[in-house]
C-alpha cells in the first residue's frame, strides 16, 4: 500500500481573469493510492478565495496519511476531512481506485447512466470590450460561452459584443461576487434579451439575502454560495441553480450528494470547475450528465493537458479515457 501528495503547477493559455484575480498558471494537487498493484488518482485545484494554497491542501492531505495507508474507503472517508479541495482530491482518488480494482467503471459504481458527450460551455476571462469581442468571434462557432463580468461600466458592453459575435451560442455571465443588487436590477434585463440563459453568483456570498423575492428575467446560479447539501437550503428562494463543484462539495461523493438534493428542492444544476487538467474534468462530468448547464472547460483554459486528456471537439466534451480516470 502506498499513498502520495504532490503539488504539480500548470500553465495557463495566456491570462484567466475574473473579477478578483488574474492568473499564468495554476496549482492542483494529486493524490495517488496504490493497493495491489492497483494506482487510483486524484486532482484538486485549491482556492485562495476558500482560505486553500497547495501546501495547506498537501498538509490536509498528509494528516490522513495513517487512515489511508490503513486501507480506508470512500465511505470513511467523508468524515475524515471538511468539504473542500483536498478531500476532493482524496475522495476522486478513492473511486478511481475502486474502479481499478473490482474492474467497474466509476459511473456504474455510482449508480449511474454510462456517461455521454457533453456540450460544455468555454469560458472568456475578462478583458476590454474590443479584447472581448476578439476573443469570442474566435470561438463563435461553440454552442455555449461563458463571460466573466467585472462589475465594472464595461459589464454590458462586452456582452453587446459577445452576443453580437457569435450569435448562435448561448451565454453564460459570471459575476464572482461583482455585482450590487442595482446594478443586476439594470442589467438583467438587458441580458434577457442578449441571448444570456444564467447569471452566476451576482452578489458576494454572505450578503445575497438581497436577492431573496428578486424578480429576475434570467434565472440565478448560486456559485460562492453553495458548498455541499448543507449550504442548499438557504439558497431555495434566492437562486433558481446551483454551481456544483467537486473542490468545493469535497470529492465526488459528496457532489452527487448534492446534485440529488438540490433536485429534490427545485432547483436547476450547473457543474462546474476550478482551473484544472482532465484528471479533475473526468470525475465531475459524470455529475454533469443530467445538469442543464456545463461547465468543464478547464483543461481549454491551459497551455496544456495531461495524458490521456480528455477530447474536446468545438464545445462538446466526450466521456474520460479509463485510463485516464475511473
Amino acid at each position: 500500500m502506498n499513498y502520495s501528495v504532490r503539488s504539480e503547477q500548470w500553465p495557463v493559455a495566456g491570462i484567466f481573469r475574473i473579477s478578483r484575480r488574474s492568473a499564468t498558471a495554476t496549482d492542483v494537487v494529486v493524490v495517488e493510492i496504490e493497493r495491489d498493484g492497483f494506482i487510483g488518482r486524484g486532482e484538486c485545484g485549491p482556492n485562495v478565495r476558500y482560505g486553500e494554497s497547495a501546501a495547506s491542501v498537501s498538509a490536509q492531505l498528509e494528516s490522513v496519511r495513517g487512515a489511508v495507508l490503513a486501507g480506508i474507503g470512500r465511505h470513511e472517508a467523508q468524515t475524515l476531512l471538511p468539504h473542500g479541495a483536498a478531500r476532493n482530491a482524496l475522495d476522486c482518488a478513492l473511486w478511481d481506485l475502486e474502479a481499478r480494482t473490482t474492474g467497474t467503471p466509476a459511473w456504474q459504481l455510482a449508480g449511474r447512466r454510462e456517461p455521454r458527450p457533453l456540450v460544455t460551455a468555454y469560458t472568456l476571462s475578462i478583458d476590454t470590450p474590443e479584447k472581448v469581442l476578439e476573443a469570442a468571434e474566435a470561438v463563435a462557432d461553440r454552442p455555449l460561452l461563458k463571460i466573466k463580468l467585472a462589475g465594472d461600466e464595461h459589464d454590458l458592453t462586452r456582452i453587446r459584443a459577445v452576443s453580437a459575435a457569435a450569435q448562435g451560442a448561448r451565454l453564460i455571465v459570471d459575476a464572482n461576487e461583482a455585482l450590487t443588487i442595482e446594478s443586476l436590477a439594470f442589467l438583467a434585463p438587458r441580458f434577457a434579451v442578449l441571448r444570456v440563459d444564467l447569471i452566476e453568483q451576482p452578489l458576494p456570498a454572505g450578503q445575497d439575502e438581497a436577492l431573496r423575492g428578486f424578480d429576475s428575467p434570467v434565472p440565478l446560479c448560486a456559485d460562492e454560495s453553495l458548498h455541499d447539501r448543507a449550504s442548499l437550503d438557504d439558497l431555495v428562494g434566492k437562486y433558481q441553480a446551483v454551481n456544483i463543484k467537486l473542490d468545493k462539495a469535497g470529492g465526488l461523493t459528496e457532489a452527487l450528494a448534492t446534485a440529488d438534493a438540490a433536485r429534490e428542492r427545485g432547483l436547476k444544476l450547473m457543474v462546474g470547475c476550478m482551473l484544472g487538467t482532465s484528471l479533475a474534468m473526468a470525475p465531475a462530468a459524470l455529475v454533469a450528465q443530467d445538469a442543464s448547464w456545463i461547465d468543464l472547460d478547464g483543461p481549454l483554459l491551459l497551455a496544456r493537458d495531461r495524458e490521456h486528456g480528455i477530447r474536446y471537439e468545438r464545445g462538446v466534451m466526450h466521456p474520460a479515457d479509463r485510463a485516464l480516470w475511473g
